[in-house]
């Protein structure tokens, strides 16, 4: 094989009350990235469509999670990266994780495929050092392996792929403001009472429960953040009126994104995800904000070869 073309699916991380450790997987949102065999011995991104990002090796999420994975197989093999952004930088959906995420499976695969997913999941962290300063897993993970992920430690890295209830479906709301999640970091709390960590760890235990039970009323119910969103929501525009929009509309739970500016509302079905959708868009209309709105299934593959 010397060339290969995939899609590398958005994400949406922390999932309430995961911060930095749950993610899942979108399954119509996402970029596409063409990788080819050079006869350099160097590694080039040659096409960037979509977005303004750096086109340099070393300053691109792409260009870096390759490196970081050939110097580990001690190789000098040529790749040819093109990347075609259809998720906005900024975006709160994992825009640096899907071209992280993508480029380091497709040159995987074009070697052979040396490593399985999980053992590319540290080389598409370090796209996200570039990023935002920190090597998380929480949109890397969920792009790579598909579903829902848990982040169970990060020294060493394990990771835990969880099912996915088959009615999930999830309402992403992108109002066009950029949030740069190395900003969206700087603001949180370093410090939180016992009283708030009890209550988040009781919500992301209920939340796995319900995950492995399919008991969607417990999932939605877990679907509450009391440490993070309170301060990451003010960067949000309309956040309070949205969330309670989408859940008197029939959300089972509603919240930021990753580090915003999206939103999102878990639903189950398509029905009670479109009714969602249109009473957000209704809202969003008489707003001065331009905006995009997806409803995604929940892909269980994670990046698939086109």
């Amino acid at each position: 094989m010397e060339e290969i073309k995939v899609f590398a699916p958005a994400t949406v991380a922390n999932l309430s009350c995961g911060f930095d450790v749950l993610g899942c997987c979108l399954d119509n949102v996402g970029d596409e990235m063409v990788i080819k065999k050079n006869d350099f011995n160097e590694l080039r991104i040659t096409k960037l469509e979509g977005q303004d990002l750096p086109m340099e090796v070393d300053q691109n999420v792409a260009g870096v999670a390759v490196k970081a994975m050939l110097e580990k197989l001690q190789s000098n093999a040529g790749f040819d990266i093109e990347i075609y952004k259809k998720i906005k930088a900024g975006s709160g959906i994992g825009s640096s994780a899907a071209s992280s995420a993508g480029a380091v499976f497709a040159v995987n695969k074009l070697l052979g495929s040396p490593f399985t997913k999980n053992q590319l999941i540290p080389f598409a962290m370090e796209g996200e050092r570039l990023a935002s300063g920190n090597a998380h897993a929480d949109n890397v993970a969920p792009a790579l392996l598909g579903g829902f992920t848990l982040v169970k430690s990060y020294y060493p890295l394990e990771v835990l792929s969880l099912p996915s209830p088959e009615e999930l479906n999830v309402v992403i709301l992108h109002p066009q403001i950029e949030v740069k999640t190395k900003d969206s970091r700087a603001i949180i709390k370093r410090n939180i009472s016992l009283d708030k960590a009890v209550s988040q760890w009781g919500n992301l235990g209920a939340l796995v429960s319900a995950l492995y039970t399919n008991d969607y009323d417990l999932l939605g119910r877990s679907l509450k953040d009391e440490i993070v969103e309170p301060i990451r929501s003010i960067l949000i525009p309309y956040f309070d009126e949205i969330k309670v929009l989408s859940l008197e509309s029939g959300a089972l739970g509603f919240g930021i994104s990753g580090s915003g500016p999206s939103v999102y509302a878990m639903c189950r079905g398509r029905e009670q995800a479109e009714n969602v959708k249109q009473q957000i868009a209704q809202f969003m209309e008489k707003q001065s904000i331009t905006y995009d709105l997806h409803v995604s299934k929940i892909n269980p593959e994670g990046v698939k070869i086109l």
